[in-house]
């Protein structure tokens, strides 16, 4: 199979803060206690036990963080919210941390009677007009009944101020609250904003720098560079287990099941897979030489240059005549993928197929497995659908932000010449795996097997903050191209299987007979428009209840596909497009 990959179109999107800060260790070292009277010069004597370093609170980190925040925030919510609400509903993430504490906000009393007994005090008074319900409210902290923290909250919209106030007021609860410092100062930043997103949608959030740099690297692969292997051990032999199709190996020809002899001179022999990974590791752009050896072949050697390679996220098999690709995420190589073997499929089809004229090249069939991907990056399920698609409309967002308003429109032509399509997809089918599979049903391109899924039709645009933490704001819902929305209603498939077997027998019969028993649910589905009421969602969804994945999907797929009638049915069980309501 070759080895090359057409690349796909790879749209990007590039709406992150970034900001850098380098902090250093603070502290002076302890004095060692020296050896005590007596003692002879070359006895051993035990180490002293090393004291621990008290936790610390750093006010500067703290407020470049809340700064970034709040200028990340105010423009892209989906709805339009203050520094004050931002900073008032986070700071309640305090007591999540330490109940003793809580956050009040109060009304300066009037001046009391008692001012009137000052010299002059009565003719002020009767000049000088009642300014009391104008005068600037508090924020409190208090522990207990007693006020730690007070000070006059700012001007609703300014975040500087408002940094510096929650600032303050998160470094008085620290030195009055130990539970708060055996927490840490990542746990206050972590509680602020678990707090405000609470008030928002349930995908917004914050990741601090470590679980952030995890994130990245599963979106977008190591920041070190390597070649794409994993390895295995065979008694004291090292073997390669697999090889990653975004990587410099694959493209070099190496094969899963060779022995990997040497790097860069070194023998494997006897070494532990951990210790030979770390050889294959290095800075970007940096080459390797391996020695590769198949079975009953020499060694021969291979040069590549290490890169960045992102995880791989499709996998391939076949079922008879038909080709299927897992998808476990989409990250930012997963249009790539698909599009790799989308070639190997049109170019050498499946042995079992059935024989195709030179000139068609079209394959029995492909079934796109998304059950339980909880999606990744929007552009490359659109890109996906591109390599699917002639032409049409993927998805189109819309948020308050001008930016998040966008009509994603593919064209190009379809890679598979027409081959038809099946889209396995579950309750835990979520984001882009949704999207991926509402345009291609939508467009009549495949046919949507499965159950309900899980409808986050919501995009989070992410942030990247001065101590490494992302956030991951809701800025724009998806909206399929038929005018539906996504969120909470999620994918209502062409051929339900989470009904029973009895039911999916008799919509498998029914499509052979060129009708539908799903038509019903999948056109009420599609009628439906933004704002749906909870009511009408649940009325929706009952028709084909979510549920986890099962074989039942699989021997779905393999009816429809070797039934032409059945296919062209389901596929037009959703509406035609060009009589769809405007969106």
């Amino acid at each position: 199979m070759p080895r090359s990959r057409e690349a796909a179109c790879r749209p990007t999107l590039c709406l992150v803060v970034c900001m850098f800060l380098l902090v250093a260790p603070t502290g002076s070292p302890r004095a060692q206690p020296a050896p005590a009277a007596g003692e002879a010069s070359g006895q051993a004597t035990s180490a002293p036990t090393p004291t621990p370093v008290p936790p610390t609170f750093s006010a500067s980190v703290t407020r470049e963080v809340l700064v970034a925040a709040l200028g990340f925030l105010e423009p892209r919510t989906l709805e339009a919210h203050s520094a004050q609400d931002f900073c008032v509903w986070g700071l309640d993430g305090l007591t999540a941390i330490d109940p003793t504490l809580s956050v009040t906000e109060t009304q300066p009393a009037a001046s009391g009677p008692a001012a009137a007994h000052a010299p002059g005090a009565a003719m002020a008074a009767a000049k000088t007009p009642d300014t009391s319900a104008q005068a600037p409210a508090m924020l409190n902290i208090l522990q207990g009944q007693t006020v730690i923290f007070s000070r006059v909250m700012p001007a609703a919209d300014s975040n500087g101020a408002w940094a510096d106030l929650v600032t303050a007021a998160m470094q008085a609860a620290w030195q009055h609250s130990s539970i708060l410092r055996d927490a840490g100062s990542d746990a206050l930043l972590q509680g602020f904003f678990d707090e405000l997103f609470n008030h928002l949608d349930p995908y917004s959030r914050y990741l601090g720098p470590s679980p952030a740099l995890s994130d990245r690297t599963r979106r977008t692969g190591s920041t070190t560079g390597t070649v794409g292997l994993s390895l295995g051990q065979s008694g004291r032999m090292i073997v390669i287990t697999a090889v990653n199709a975004n990587g410099p190996a694959w493209e070099a020809g190496v094969d899963m099941g060779e022995r990997l002899v040497s790097v860069n001179g070194r023998t494997t022999h006897g070494q532990d897979v951990a210790t030979v990974q770390a050889w294959l590791e290095g800075d970007e752009h940096t080459s390797v030489t391996l020695g590769i050896a198949a079975r009953g072949h020499r060694t021969t050697t291979v040069r590549l240059e290490r890169a960045q390679v992102p995880p791989e996220t499709v996998f391939a098999s076949t079922d008879g005549p038909y080709t299927v690709l897992r998808v476990t995420s989409f990250s930012t190589q997963t249009a790539e993928e698909i599009s790799q073997y989308i070639d190997q499929v049109v170019d050498e089809p499946t042995p079992d197929a059935p024989s195709q004229t030179a000139d068609r090249k079209k394959a029995a069939g492909i079934i796109i497995d998304l059950r339980g991907d909880r999606g990744g990056v929007l552009q490359q399920a659109v890109t996906t659908a591109a390599l699917l698609l002639d032409h049409g409309v993927a998805v189109t967002t819309h948020g308050r932000n001008p930016l998040a308003n966008h009509i994603w429109a593919v064209q190009g032509g379809d890679m598979t010449n027409g081959t038809p399509v099946a889209i396995l997809v579950d309750g835990r089918t979520a984001s882009a795996a949704e999207i991926l599979a509402s345009a291609l049903a939508d467009h009549r391109r495949a046919v949507v097997i499965g159950s309900e899924t899980l409808g986050k039709g919501l995009v989070q645009v992410i942030g990247q903050m001065p101590n490494g933490g992302e956030l991951f704001v809701t800025w724009s819902r998806n909206q399929a191209p038929l005018g539906w929305p996504i969120q909470g209603l999620g994918v209502m498939p062409q051929v339900c299987t989470s009904l029973g077997a009895d039911s999916l027998q008799a919509q498998i019969s029914a499509l052979k007979q060129g009708s539908t028993l799903q038509g019903e649910a999948v056109q009420m589905a599609r009628a439906a428009r933004y704002p749906v009421p909870v009511s009408k969602i649940l009325e929706i969804r009952k028709h084909c209840p979510a549920a986890i994945g099962s074989d039942a999907d699989m021997d779905a797929a393999r009816a429809l596909l070797s039934s032409p009638a059945a296919y062209r049915a389901a596929l037009e069980s959703v509406p035609d497009e060009n009589s769809a309501p405007l969106h």
